[in-house]
Parts: structure tokens; sequence; C-alpha cells
């Protein structure tokens, strides 16, 4: 059997047991995360954000060409629970997917990946002239930032697809060398283990996808009271987005897809503005007049405000585990069109799945 040695301990007890619908004692929500620009998933110690120029760079790659080789969002700890309920692994392969603090599905969440708001589905925000005449955002602005963030997932979809070529040999059979986990995936977009790399393209896009539930008005619906800035208006969809067609939209031109999806978004939907580098490039200096995502729309933790809104937390995190159950079917089903000589696609599912795959998929 294989064995991992233990991630380093990241998180104290109180904070290692905390839940979804469990807010963590130490959360920074509300105004107190306005003030200080950090999102319900706290930076981690000791490390600067990147510059503006860096960041930049970073964000044309990402909505470009994102090469094999790493909230704005739900906690780690929420990432992980969602993520976990989603998929049907065995658990090392799990946890090298889903850790908290070092899973491939919260790699987006360190820096320089963290100041990029087309990675967290960021920057969508709009109002509708109904409830804000002077709305500082257009429909069209706000969904090009969302267009922005699919297109991230499926470049992320693409390379997967790439990378788990190299999970099995051209007769279908697992390539012990590159499957193996008895040490730890690292997310540094480098050439290394292939399963490594496909997790790593998984979690860097799946993590997206996950964040649009939090941080969208797409699955719940607003507080009592005028519907304005701070109280945004609720879409209460109970479905997986339709215009988060990962797969499909991976097999289509850009053009094409971008298309489609542009035409299923709704008109009111929404994600909120937060203080990083959205699609054009630019980092707001604040969102002073905007909806945003702190006071006004992200679900990240139980605590938040928006989540305190009826059973807007729960909707949020069982639509996202929805969703990533969707995904993976369908990375599945794209795998076994794509590779179908020698069962090579069923044997790519069987590595993802299994700890040892070298066994267990003969």
């Amino acid at each position: 059997m294989v064995v991992l040695s233990r991630r380093p301990e990241r998180r104290s007890k109180a904070s290692a047991s905390v839940r979804p619908g469990s807010p963590s004692s130490d959360s920074r929500t509300g105004a107190d995360q306005e003030s200080s620009g950090i999102r319900g998933r706290r930076m981690p110690p000791g490390l600067p954000r990147a510059s503006c120029t860096a960041l930049a760079a970073l964000l044309t790659a990402a909505l470009a060409f994102v090469p094999i080789g790493p909230a704005h969002s739900f906690t780690g700890d929420n990432h992980e629970d969602i993520t976990r309920a989603a998929l049907p692994w065995e658990p090392i392969t799990l946890t090298e997917m889903t850790d908290a603090r070092a899973g491939a599905i919260n790699a987006n969440d360190h820096p320089p990946y963290f100041d990029v708001g087309p990675l967290h589905c960021d920057n969508a925000d709009y109002l509708a002239p109904r409830y804000a005449p002077d709305y500082p955002r257009t429909r069209d602005e706000a969904t090009t930032e969302l267009l922005a963030c699919i297109r991230t997932s499926v470049t992320r979809l693409r390379n997967a697809v790439e990378a788990a070529d190299g999970l099995v040999d051209a007769d279908g059979k697992v390539r012990a060398d590159q499957s193996d986990l008895s040490s730890h995936c690292t997310w540094d977009g480098k050439p290394g283990r292939a399963k490594c790399a496909v997790l790593e393209q998984l979690g860097r896009g799946w993590h997206q996808i996950e964040d649009f539930y939090s941080h969208s008005n797409w699955s719940d619906r607003p507080a009592p009271g005028p519907v304005g800035l701070d109280n945004p208006p609720g879409l209460e969809r109970t479905d997986v987005a339709p215009f988060l067609d990962i797969r499909r939209y991976s097999a289509m031109k850009d053009a094409d897809w971008t298309r489609d999806a542009r035409e299923r978004i709704p008109a009111d939907l929404a994600t909120g503005c937060y203080t990083d580098i959205d699609s054009t490039g630019v980092k707001p200096a604040d969102c002073d007049g905007r909806v945003t995502h702190n006071r006004a729309l992200n679900k990240d933790t139980a605590a938040s405000p928006r989540s305190k809104t009826g059973d807007n937390f729960h909707h949020a995190t069982a639509g996202a585990t929805a969703e990533i159950t969707r995904q993976w079917n369908d990375f599945k089903a794209e795998l076994l069109a794509k590779y179908p000589d020698h069962r090579r696609g069923a044997q790519m599912v069987c590595v993802l799945v299994h700890d040892e795959p070298a066994g267990a998929c003969p």
C-alpha cells in the first residue's frame, strides 16, 4: 500500500474543524474584510501581493494559454468539503486534489493567482437600471468578466485532457512512474508526473467554477427590503449553470462558445466587485458605487452577510458540489471519447480514481 507522509500542519485545531455551516471564530467577514482587502480565505502568511505588472502578465497567460505544468473564494476548508463530496476517488488521490491548504483545488488561492479576478469569477458586477439608473458597469462589461472566468476553465480542461495522455502507454497499460503518489504533487506548472499534471489542471479549472456559486447571485435570494448596491437581486436558481458547459465549449472555437455562453447568461446575473485584476488588466483602487464581493454577494463562509439570508450558504455549496460532479463526469466522458483505442480512456479514468492504479487498473 502506498503511504504518504502527513502534510505539514497548517491549521489550528479550531480552524481545522470548520465545516460548511460552521463559521470560524477567526473568520473575517463583511466590513472587516472590506477594510483589509482580504476575503474569508486568508492570504498565506509572509507572502506579499505581487505587483500589478506581474499580475497583468499572469492574467494574459490565464486568459490566452495556460501551459501544462499554479477569495476571493470559499475558504479552503469549504473548497475541500465541496470537492470531496463531488468526487468518488480513493483517499490519497482525493486529498491531493482537495486538501484545504495544499490541494490542487485551492492552488488558485495562493499568490500570484490570488489577485487574478477571472480565476475567482470576480468583477462581473451589475445592477439593472430599474435598481440603479446610473450603475457604472454595463451588462456587457459584466458578461465579459464572466466569459473571462469561463475561458480559464475551458483552457484548463483542454490541458487536462492532453496531460492525461501520459497516464498510460499506447496499449493502455498504466505507466506506474507517471501515476505514483508516494510523494506529494506540487502545483508549480512544471513538467512532472502525468497524474499530478492532470490534477493540477483540473483543480485550477474547477476552483473558479466553485467560486461562481459563492460569488454570484445565481442560487441565492436577497435579504428583505429594497434591492440595491448592498442587497442585489437573487436569481434563486437550483440548476447547474448552462454557460458552464466546459466540456462542450472545449471542443468549440472560442468565438462560437463565447457567443453561446453570452446568450445563456441571465440579465440580472452578477458577481461582486473585488480589488483584484479584471480581464482588461485593470486593478481598481476600490469598489465605490458598485456591488461588492465582501459586503453584498459572497457566501464564502456561513458568516458572510449574504449567507445569513435564508439558506443562501447551503444553496451555494450544494450548487458548487453538483457542478463539480458534472464537471468530473464530463471529463471522464471526454477521455473515453478522445482515447478509445485499447481502452486507453477508460484506463486513464481508472488511474485518476485509484491510489494504486498499477494494481487496480490491469
